[in-house]
């Protein structure tokens, strides 16, 4: 005799609420966790940098270069990284946080230009007097980086100070 059972599959409750900012309305049900799987994210993402730093183990590809190859697989193990530690930190899906989610968004936001800063500076360093050994694109990538985080200080700034909704 065959049996067949079926699972039905939890359905979404949506919650309409005049919560403030930072408030959460936290609900306790017998219900699986709602929080995004970030564990196989992470061990990708710890296999692909070992991968791309000690192991060195990749096809030459269509561009007929390994190292450019190793380079992909080392970007991807680093994003795959990011994404897992958000998942982790914030308990949602995404990838830039919202500034709801900080706890303390007037303190952090010196600490994310200080970030900033510290990036450029060290793009610049490795863009001039350590281009002979480090590869060609890291000032470029760090500048990136550092761009990027100027960007989310500078806008958290302007939302909390001279552009604020009273």
């Amino acid at each position: 005799m065959l049996t067949i059972v079926l699972v039905l599959r939890r359905q979404e409750q949506y919650i309409i609420t005049t919560a403030r900012p930072r408030q959460r309305v936290d609900e306790k049900t017998n219900i699986e966790s709602n929080d995004p799987e970030w564990l196989p994210l992470a061990i990708a993402s710890v296999l692909l940098i070992l991968d791309s730093l000690v192991f060195g183990v990749a096809p030459s590809g269509p561009w007929d270069d390994s190292g450019f190859t190793t380079g992909v697989i080392g970007m991807a193990g680093i994003s795959m990284g990011y994404v897992a530690w958000y998942r982790y930190t914030f308990k949602r899906k995404g990838l830039v946080p919202w500034i709801d989610q900080w706890e303390k968004p007037e303190e952090s936001v010196r600490l994310v230009f200080a970030a900033a800063v510290s990036t450029l500076a060290l793009a610049w360093a490795s863009g001039n007097p350590l281009q002979p050994y480090l590869p060609e694109p890291t000032g470029l990538v760090l500048t990136l980086v550092g761009l990027l985080l100027a960007l989310q200080s500078i806008y958290v700034y302007l939302v909390l100070g001279p552009l604020r909704e009273d």
